[in-house]
């Protein structure tokens, strides 16, 4: 075996043989010591009484060389205990210093869940304080969750991607005004879905070419189902610069926007009176009177950027502007009326009075 088994304070231990060894030395060392002590003592009390026996001699070598033994036990014991007592107090005080390290770091775990606890409560209170939908939100987190737990890495690098934009989306319309790069087409269409009053809008040069996209499509749908099931007014105002630019494709495009009843009418700047002759603007809609949608072109004329202002300020001074294009303009042809589904039958067999219950018109 490389060593022996022995107990200390701190319990079994192993000793190992190297440690043996140097023991070993240093007990032979003190007992050499001593019986050199001892032949010292024999020595001078030789030389200083030759004339009595040996036995007091060798009496007094033997309890010198025992005495200088002794002592060197004592004081090895002593600097053993005095290690002993310093390893318990550096244990102790490292044991102290665990626990209190420890306890302030439960401390500020319990800290911290409060914190999110109490975070977590105040947002949900203000979510379901709010006008908003809460159970949407509910939804957004569960679904996020479930994300988070099952999805793979790209999955879940995507579903951060796309909350980190609708966070960023949220604080900006809290702030009044949104952008995003690009023609925004679902922000468009969401927006139809939602209006419920009206929906004023121009279209200049810059956004021709949508009138022939899918988006425009599922644009036009929407602002049918808007009229025909929310009564909502919608005006459009195709501006063109000169007489030249009214082409029979644009005009057709007019003719397709009244077959879904939307009050087109075609602008000519050149032709309009000092006041409506505008520089060139943006393309912008107002939703409802509150919130405007506009697009920015780039040097190539092709919308850059979408933006969303609620401002109320911006959003007036649209309306104004789009008024003043309106009563400037006159009407080609007056927009089909729009269709509405006929009245279901009493169960009685009889036919049942409805009225039209859309929300009141802007004016």
């Amino acid at each position: 075996m490389n060593g022996v088994t022995t107990t200390g304070a701190g319990g079994l231990r192993s000793v190992p043989q190297q440690d043996q060894a140097q023991r070993r030395s240093k007990l032979f060392l003190k007992t050499l010591f001593a019986i050199l002590a001892g032949g010292a003592a024999f020595f001078v009390t030789n030389v200083l009484n030759e004339d009595d026996g040996d036995l007091w001699q060798w009496t007094m070598s033997i309890v010198l060389g025992c005495a200088t033994l002794i002592v060197q036990l004592l004081v090895d014991f002593g600097e053993r205990l005095e290690a002993v007592q310093e390893s318990q107090k550096r244990r102790i005080r490292d044991m102290k210093d665990s626990l209190s390290s420890h306890h302030t770091e439960m401390r500020a775990a319990v800290d911290e869940s409060f914190a999110k606890i109490n975070a977590a409560t105040e947002l949900y209170s203000k979510v379901d304080g709010s006008v908003l939908r809460s159970d949407e939100v509910t939804r957004l987190v569960l679904g996020y969750t479930k994300v988070g737990e099952q999805g793979a890495d790209i999955v879940k690098a995507f579903a951060e991607e796309e909350l980190g934009r609708l966070a960023l989306l949220m604080e900006n319309l809290g702030n009044g005004t949104a952008d995003c790069p690009g023609e925004n087409h679902e922000w468009l269409i969401d927006l139809t879905k939602c209006v419920k009053r009206t929906l004023f809008a121009t279209s200049t040069s810059v956004d021709r070419d949508f009138w022939s996209s899918e988006p425009a499509r599922r644009y036009l749908a929407a602002q049918e189902t808007a009229i025909k099931t929310r009564r909502v007014q919608i005006r459009r105002v195709f501006l063109v610069d000169e007489e030249s630019e009214v082409t029979g494709s644009l005009r057709q495009l007019c003719e397709r926007h009244h077959k879904f009843g939307i009050d087109a009418r075609i602008a000519v700047r050149a032709q309009l009176e000092p006041t409506a002759q505008m520089n060139s603007l943006n393309d912008f809609i107002v939703f409802d009177g509150e919130l405007c949608y506009e697009t920015e072109p780039d040097i190539h004329v092709m919308p850059a950027k979408t933006t969303l202002k609620l401002t109320r300020e911006h959003v007036e001074e649209r309306i104004n502007r789009f008024n003043v294009l309106w009563e400037a303009t006159e009407p080609d042809h007056a927009p089909e009326p729009a269709q509405t589904p006929a009245p279901a039958p009493e169960p009685d067999g009889g036919s049942a009075v409805t009225h039209p219950a859309g929300p009141r018109r802007a004016p």
